[in-house]
């Protein structure tokens, strides 16, 4: 079993669950397994937790003929996929998101589903829908955004009241607007100290999608915990972030190498391909940047946690690239797990192969801490003591 702190992994580990709690972890020597135990043999394998993605779009629908096909979906039509994709995401290793934002309120319906045990998916935290100002990030043409701090109390208020745990902010523009400076900012620092005010009242954090030094460093300001992407993000601006305690979810997968291959499979225009590239080398800077300075770093990918990457799938490839940009495979692999779960507030539930947290597991070929491409070997799935996933039949 790996050792996501320091030291030697647990060998001839024992992991014993009762319903869906973990209650016990030793050594074969120090567990006793009850008689009437159903045994799952992992000999040769290696036990660590299930994974945990901060930026998972659910109902992604980006520019090009994908989206296109898309147009006319309904609410009913967008909460069946989101399932589905769901589903996709739990049986490829990520056991817990993050949905920082969708267009819809569908994701609460998917959730309580899942919670309900109806359908299977990841364990969800979600921000409901983002507050865009009228011509921000995520906003459609002639659509009017959340204007002014009033606007955005109201605003706030609704997401809280439909079940959102987190606020999401649109500060800047992104890949997806189709104009505008990733490196503009967008909300005024009166439009996100209100909804700070108001998430913070009710003991909720506030996230916001930004590429903006500017507007990071304003939002800071106004006490936002945490924040998406960080394309042209600085040193000046990640020391800040460290100062305040903040969060980075850096989602480098988006403007790297591998996402070009599913852009182009779901039919993204040239702008698109293009404002994706541009950005790729200073979102490469800005990662190494923050890991160099020390900032809290929660893994997020902003592709489908089981969309193709390079071989693998994105929830891994996104751990392999912070290990590529100067993390060692165990704080990646904490990226993911322990640093996921303290970031959402849940540390006493997930994170971590302890006794009484959720039995959310998965078995791997070989030690990810020795080698974080080991991740590309998981082969059975466990959430809350439940297998959803066994390729080798154990």
């Amino acid at each position: 079993m790996v050792n996501l702190e320091s030291g030697a992994p647990l060998e001839n580990a024992v992991v014993l669950v009762e319903g869906d709690r973990i209650t016990a972890v030793g050594s074969r020597d120090d567990v006793s397994i009850p008689a009437d135990a159903t045994i799952i043999d992992a000999s040769g394998k290696w036990i660590v937790p299930g994974l945990m993605n901060m930026h998972v779009h659910l109902g992604l629908k980006l520019p090009g003929a994908a989206s296109v096909a898309l147009q006319n979906e309904s609410e009913a039509e967008l909460a069946l996929r989101m399932a589905e994709n769901a589903k996709l995401s739990l049986l490829s290793g990520t056991t817990t998101i993050r949905a920082p934002g969708d267009r819809s309120l569908g994701i609460f319906a998917v959730d309580k589903a899942i919670r309900r045990g109806e359908i299977p998916g990841p364990r969800i935290h979600a921000a409901g829908v983002p507050l865009a100002p009228t011509g921000g990030h995520g906003t459609s043409h002639g659509e009017v955004g959340v204007d002014g701090p009033d606007d955005v109390t109201r605003k706030a208020r609704e997401q809280l009241r439909a079940g959102a745990t987190w606020l999401k902010l649109m500060i800047s523009k992104g890949i997806a607007s189709p104009a505008g400076s990733i490196a503009a900012s967008d909300m005024t620092l009166e439009e996100m100290r209100a909804a700070v005010d108001i998430a913070h009242r009710a003991g909720f954090k506030v996230t916001a999608h930004s590429g903006s030094p500017e507007a990071t460093l304003e939002a800071l300001e106004a006490g936002v915990d945490c924040f998406e992407h960080g394309y042209y993000l600085n040193q000046e601006v990640f020391r800040k972030m460290k100062r305040a305690g903040a969060w980075y979810v850096p989602t480098i997968v988006v403007s790297q190498a591998g996402a070009m291959e599913f852009f182009r499979k779901i039919g993204s225009p040239q702008w698109y391909l293009d404002r994706a590239a541009s950005v790729g080398k200073v979102h490469w800077t800005a990662l190494q940047t923050a890991i160099d300075e020390g900032v809290n770093i929660a893994m997020g990918s902003d592709q489908f946690p089981f969309e193709p990457n390079e071989g693998t799938v994105a929830s891994v490839r996104e751990i392999e690239l912070y290990v590529d940009a100067g993390m060692t495979p165990r704080q990646a692999l904490r990226s993911a797990t322990v640093e996921t779960a303290r970031m959402l507030g849940v540390a006493e539930e997930v994170g971590t192969i302890s006794e009484g947290k959720y039995a959310d597991l998965l078995l791997l070929d070989s030690d990810p801490v020795a080698d974080i491409s080991a991740l590309r070997t998981i082969g059975l799935v466990m959430k809350g003591g439940t297998v959803v996933r066994n390729d080798w039949n154990l």
